[in-house]
């Protein structure tokens, strides 16, 4: 089969001939059709540190990055009871851990995956896993969001963040989503009741009292900022930085629940997205679908932080 290989540390990926995979007996082979490009693709790629704390690969085998597949199964191994051959499957595989997702054939745990709904395609599928798994158990996991929620919601059109807006709306929030304005637009479309441009608005000026903030950035301070934005009583998850002993103390004083989310592959929220798939409640926004030997392109356009919604790769 063809995968898509790191050669080194430093983003030098090339496509390479390898066998097929071998399956266990929890696993199913699939022939896969698309995979989503997410920043932590390009970030183990061009980080010594992060490919083994979170990609893990063993001495001596190729390096194939990406965790999220949508494709066919073909073959299933002898204990495997929810998936049959000719089944369309999506999922983030083995996250922490070596995905494989770059490749044409995929070994993956079968509670790793969900059935793909029909009306679907491949690329919206696999745009669907690891950012909208992210989205998923920040909110519902360890947000615990209920109806009539006020939700914040950074980097909104991103993403995490358009999954976010998405699925928080499905439980009945009210959600303020932030991004450019330029994205003003989208970050509506997505279904968020408000919008602040953070280029001219200071947010935790506008919003001091959210149930839940979902803070997806990387920017020295802007955790403080969304500590100052949520209510008594209300939770931050935060997806890149980790809290510190001072944010701590400064959450516990305002009994405000705090979590650093690193999302797990798990078959059963993917069960719960892709039903929101097929009830038309939750979509993918793709904002580009390159060919599998543009996934230098995908990387670098991933790598920008500039993009909406998801990028995709179409694997022949």
């Amino acid at each position: 089969m063809k995968a898509i290989v790191l050669k080194q540390t430093g983003g030098d990926l090339e496509m390479k001939n390898i066998p097929d995979p071998v399956i266990s007996d929890h696993e199913v082979l699939v022939r896969n059709h698309a995979a989503a490009i997410n920043p932590v693709d390009a970030f183990v790629s061009h980080n010594e540190g992060a490919l083994k704390g979170i990609l893990q690969p063993k001495d001596g085998e190729d390096i194939i990055p990406g965790w999220d597949i949508a494709g066919e199964v073909t073959a299933v191994g002898q204990k495997v009871t929810q998936f049959k051959p000719g089944d369309a499957v999506f999922g983030m595989v083995n996250f922490p851990g070596h995905g494989k997702a770059y490749a044409q054939y995929v070994a993956a745990p079968e509670n790793h995956l969900a059935l793909k709904p029909a009306g679907t395609s491949y690329e919206a599928a696999a745009a669907a896993s690891l950012a909208a798994l992210t989205a998923w158990q920040s909110l519902v996991t360890y947000g615990n969001i209920k109806k009539g929620d006020k939700v914040l919601i950074h980097a909104a059109a991103g993403g995490v963040g358009h999954y976010a807006v998405q699925i928080a709306k499905h439980f009945g929030a009210y959600v303020i989503g932030t991004s450019s304005a330029a994205k003003r637009e989208a970050v509506l479309g997505f279904g968020a009741d408000e919008h602040i441009d953070y280029n001219s608005q200071a947010f935790e000026q506008v919003v001091t009292d959210a149930d839940i903030v979902l803070d997806s950035l990387g920017i020295p301070g802007h955790l403080d900022r969304s500590l100052a934005a949520v209510k008594n009583g209300g939770r931050v998850i935060s997806l890149l930085i980790f809290f510190s002993d001072e944010q701590k103390q400064q959450a516990a004083a305002k009994n405000v629940y705090t979590h650093r989310l690193s999302v797990v592959s798990n078959g059963d929220d993917m069960k719960s997205i892709a039903a929101l798939l097929e009830q038309g409640q939750l979509h993918s926004g793709v904002s580009q679908v390159y060919a599998f030997e543009e996934i230098a392109k995908a990387h670098q356009q991933v790598a920008s932080g500039k993009t909406q919604g998801k990028v995709v790769v179409k694997i022949p």
